[in-house]
């Protein structure tokens, strides 16, 4: 197994989650006084990481072994997970008859019409994205295409790649170009969307081909817990647990 790669997920919809926060820290590093006495910032190559929490409410037998299982792997902060970034409220994903919007399908059969032996079929994403052009590492621009999207991207959505190093990592963008419309053939199939140029945070860990697939359900970033933080086992009556649990995306550089 990889230090970054082929490595277990976070997995959110089996936990109880009453709040969460994302954000990227370090992007920029004091660059000294001016001659009106101000100091600005100038970016830091890298663009900073990003650090995230969810706060988890456990309940059920299988949520306690599921935060204790998390506790053995990464206290000591030496070991990885991939944590998925719960954006299905506010991505631009279809509604598909219902009123939340609906970022993956589910109950898709094998091509004979048969489901699994317990009922469930497969998954899949309504809505990803290609890079349209290979970009360099550390990249802040890239130019991207979009398929399925229920609206245009436009203040800022967050998306993810698969690298074949650094494993899935995740940015966000600051400013969209006006959408163009595409037609570009994945994996066989052709594919009518939008392309867009995007300014990002923090920049790609890794370089990308042309035709690399993006992800806005769920999109995820390999992390380990903080330097200091450590996810004890607290149980309160009627035996449940709730505590915060903090990431930090794995090494950049």
């Amino acid at each position: 197994m990889g230090k970054y790669t082929n490595l277990p997920e976070f997995n959110i919809d089996y936990q109880y989650l009453t709040e969460m926060s994302f954000s990227v820290e370090g992007a920029g590093i004091d660059g000294g006084r001016n001659g009106e006495g101000d100091s600005p910032a100038i970016d830091f190559s890298g663009g900073g990481k990003i650090v995230g929490s969810y706060s988890v409410f456990a309940a059920e037998p299988e949520q306690h072994e599921m935060l204790n299982q998390l506790a053995a792997r990464l206290n000591g902060s030496t070991r990885c997970i991939v944590v998925p970034i719960f954006t299905d409220r506010i991505g631009p994903f279809p509604l598909l008859g219902t009123h939340d919007p609906q970022p993956l399908v589910s109950g898709i059969p094998h091509s004979d019409g048969a489901l699994f032996g317990d009922g469930a079929g497969y998954s899949q994403a309504t809505v990803f994205g290609t890079f349209e052009s290979a970009a360099a590492l550390n990249a802040g621009q890239i130019v991207v295409n979009i398929f399925g999207a229920a609206r245009n991207l436009r203040w800022s959505d967050w998306l993810s790649t698969y690298h074949e190093m650094r494993g899935w990592r995740a940015w966000r963008y600051w400013e969209a170009s006006d959408p163009v419309e595409v037609t570009r053939t994945v994996e066989g199939q052709e594919y009518t969307g939008q392309q867009y140029t995007l300014a990002i945070s923090p920049p790609l860990r890794e370089a990308v081909e042309a035709g690399q697939r993006i992800e806005l359900a769920r999109p995820r970033f390999v992390a380990r817990f903080p330097r200091g933080f450590n996810l004890p086992w607290e149980v309160k009556a009627p035996f449940h647990s709730q505590i915060a649990v903090n990431f930090v995306e794995a090494e950049v550089r």
